[in-house]
């Protein structure tokens, strides 16, 4: 579960960064961002890989994430502009990460064959610092890059398929105001960082403003969650930048936090984000219809630390998946009904 410090929560610091200073240690990286939407599949109700391609092309979504490699739906995005965001599943990393011959194993069966449609490699989700499979994670990453090297994915002439990791919001503290923000565990998130420096890859990290309000409704307001506040609803005092939703002050948290872990030019992907339609505090089909919208609009036109430079973000997700385990959030996540009708009509991907 997301969490964000709040006024109440504050945790003083003695670093204290100016508006001139922190702004001209961002550098802004244009980017092809867009909106994706994840694809989950704990469901035994959805439709065919084929279809669900079919999905996102006729509903104008131009990537994907998947969680684990899939063969039917990785043929299915062949010859189209869908472009995916591969994972390495959390249970496969401790062995990636002990042997090139097992990355370069996984490379070649899942990588090579649709390599023209993969622009990212995640190598885990949501690993926890504490979790033992967290050693492996900067490993892995580093023998997935060895064997798209070895087989000649990755070179100076064509777009590199791009590695990295996703993190929970949650590994960032001393979120209020975000200019504060900190890595939880620093030793943990400098190995990431090291990577990001020398592969020139983003930080993907899955940010919901849902979790954070619903967790702290008292000093965060609803519309300040769904995008919907009229005016700044707090500025930075470290910088002067103006926050009118939550989304914006998540993600730049994570600039600011990966500036203080070392990252010479850092750039974050949302790799998840979301609102359920139904099963919790504020999860209404009208909240998340509201979330959804205001978001893919909201996401073209950049941060207050980052303005003009889109958000690449991807939603959460693609379907309602009914074998989820958890709260009954969880499975009410999804843009689509399994019969493949859209929940909130056409959004503007």
């Amino acid at each position: 579960m997301t969490t964000l410090n709040t006024p109440s929560m504050l945790v003083t610091t003695s670093l204290f960064i100016t508006a001139v200073s922190f702004i001209l240690l961002f550098t802004v990286r244009l980017t092809d961002a867009q909106t994706g939407v994840s694809y989950g599949k704990i469901a035994n109700n959805l439709p065919s890989s084929q279809d669900v391609a079919n999905l996102y092309i006729y509903n104008g979504i131009k990537a994907m994430r998947l969680y684990f490699p899939d063969q039917s739906t990785s043929q299915a995005l062949q010859g189209t502009d869908v472009k995916l965001m591969l994972g390495v599943a959390n249970e496969n990393i401790q062995s990636i990460a002990s042997c090139r011959c097992a990355a370069y194993r996984w490379v070649r069966a899942n990588v090579l064959p649709y390599a023209s449609s993969i622009k990212y490699i995640v190598v885990g989700n949501e690993i926890d610092p504490s979790d033992q499979r967290a050693l492996s994670v900067a490993p892995a990453i580093q023998n997935i890059l060895y064997a798209l090297n070895a087989l000649r994915l990755n070179s100076k002439s064509n777009n590199d398929i791009k590695v990295s990791t996703a993190i929970n919001f949650n590994l960032v503290t001393n979120t209020y105001p975000p200019s504060n923000a900190q890595f939880r565990d620093p030793s943990y998130m400098s190995q990431i960082v090291g990577l990001m420096n020398m592969y020139d890859a983003p930080l993907m990290v899955n940010i919901y403003p849902y979790f954070a309000y619903v967790s702290n409704p008292r000093d965060i307001s609803l519309d300040y969650a769904l995008f919907n506040a009229q005016g700044n609803v707090f500025v930075d005092p470290n910088n002067g930048l103006g926050y009118n939703n939550l989304f914006d002050a998540m993600v730049d948290s994570v600039y600011a936090a990966l500036r203080r872990a070392g990252a010479r030019h850092p750039r974050v992907i949302g790799s998840e984000t979301g609102w359920p339609s139904k099963g919790g505090f504020a999860a209404t089909f009208e909240n998340a219809k509201m979330y959804y919208r205001n978001l893919v609009n909201h996401v073209k036109q950049g941060t207050p630390l980052t303005p003009g430079q889109p958000i690449e973000t991807y939603l959460f997700a693609m379907f309602d998946e009914n074998q989820k385990q958890g709260a009954e959030t969880e499975r009410n996540f999804g843009l689509f009904y399994p019969n493949q009708q859209s929940k909130y009509g056409q959004l503007n991907f």
